[in-house]
């Protein structure tokens, strides 16, 4: 059946569709790919920990060590990477164990999501204040683990988070991240603001050198690698 009397004198199918037509939904952009998982069980520890580099700063964590829970919420936050991090450990022993591993297990995936670290800056810097407390980080993801510690922490507790497990820590993700880290303490007098203002400077840093850059296609290094 057709329609007549259009006012161009044409004719058109009775089932034209009427405007405004319908425009179907664009595909949901494909989720991003550098991306990993590690798990790690030990007489001490299991671990289950998920990250995606390319994310939002989503955070869930849970390792029984709320100061440690948040100290990781903010690495997610400021370095943008989707982190979800289960541990359960002998804190009755030491949390030693349970901050260590964790620490072993987030380099590890980042080592795993990064790949041949094809197109990623490389290098990342930042420095971050903390009320009182001014800290450094220098970052370098050329695959030699170097980790540099001059950040003096007073001795005490944070809630159950000894201070001296951040440097633990601290070495535990260069390693497996294989990265050279170094983390300097400009100035500062509160454990809190030090621990932390280390956490968000490191994240920070973290984050310019995984970025992408559009101007690179290969690595960032004249001998064709980064191992």
């Amino acid at each position: 059946m057709v329609k007549r009397g259009s006012k161009n004198g044409h004719t058109a199918p009775a089932d034209e569709p009427r405007l405004p037509v319908p425009v179907p939904k664009p595909p949901a952009r494909p989720q991003p790919g550098r991306r990993a998982t590690v798990e790690r069980r030990t007489k001490e520890t299991e671990i289950k920990l998920e990250l995606v580099l390319d994310g939002t700063g989503q955070a869930k964590i849970d390792t029984g060590l709320r100061f440690f829970d948040h100290l990781l919420e903010s690495f997610a936050h400021h370095s943008l990477i989707d982190l979800q991090v289960f541990a359960r450990g002998d804190l009755d022993v030491d949390p030693h164990h349970t901050v260590e591993d964790v620490g072993i297990c987030l380099g590890r995936a980042i080592t795993e999501a990064l790949g041949d670290k094809r197109g990623i800056h490389r290098y990342g810097e930042c420095t971050r204040c903390f009320d009182e407390a001014l800290v450094r980080a220098y970052v370098d993801f050329c695959g030699r683990p170097v980790f540099v510690y001059r950040v003096e922490v007073p001795a005490g507790r944070i809630g159950n988070f000894d201070v001296e497990l951040a440097e633990v820590f601290f070495s535990a993700l260069a390693a497996e991240a294989r990265m050279n880290l170094h983390l300097v303490l400009e100035y500062g007098k509160n454990r809190h603001h030090i621990v932390e203002g280390s956490m968000k400077s490191l994240a920070r840093a973290v984050r310019d050198a995984i970025e992408l850059d559009p101007r690179r296609s290969g690595v960032a290094s004249t001998k064709g690698v980064l191992e």
